[in-house]
């Protein structure tokens, strides 16, 4: 299994939102670092939910239920989407303050390539997130 990052803003399309939902396809993105990002996915990988702009947070845990596919929202064939469930809601949000103040995660994409909606994550800052948010 393979973990990753999606960042969406609050007043865009929050957790909240997702989970009321149930489902979405993860659309939009046009960089093309993120959509290979996109391309990589595969089902049953998880994902980590942030908060962008507002709240500056990871707040949730998605995960895939389908691989990447055209993206319904242009006829431009270069783009795609994944479909994402939400699985969990954290315990206790871990803010950009707190990833940036943890020099364990002094690698991890959200602080090196903050401006990309679509980060990898390693195994070992998945588990370290985790444990900062309370989750086992």
């Amino acid at each position: 299994m393979n973990y990753w990052l999606v960042k969406s803003e609050p007043s865009v399309y929050s957790w909240d939102q997702f989970e009321k939902e149930k489902k979405t396809f993860w659309n939009g993105v046009r960089n093309y670092t993120a959509r290979n990002n996109l391309r990589e996915m595969k089902k049953e990988d998880e994902v980590l939910y942030y908060h962008s702009n507002e709240g500056k947070e990871i707040v949730g845990i998605a995960k895939i239920v389908k691989e990447s596919y055209q993206d319904p929202t242009t006829e431009n064939i270069n783009w795609v989407v994944v479909d994402l469930k939400p699985l969990k809601k954290l315990n206790t949000p871990v803010t950009l303050v707190q990833i940036k103040n943890e020099p364990k995660l002094a690698n991890m994409e959200l602080v090196k390539n903050s401006r990309l909606s679509v980060q990898k994550v390693t195994p070992a800052e998945w588990k370290l997130i985790m444990k900062m948010s309370g989750e086992k």
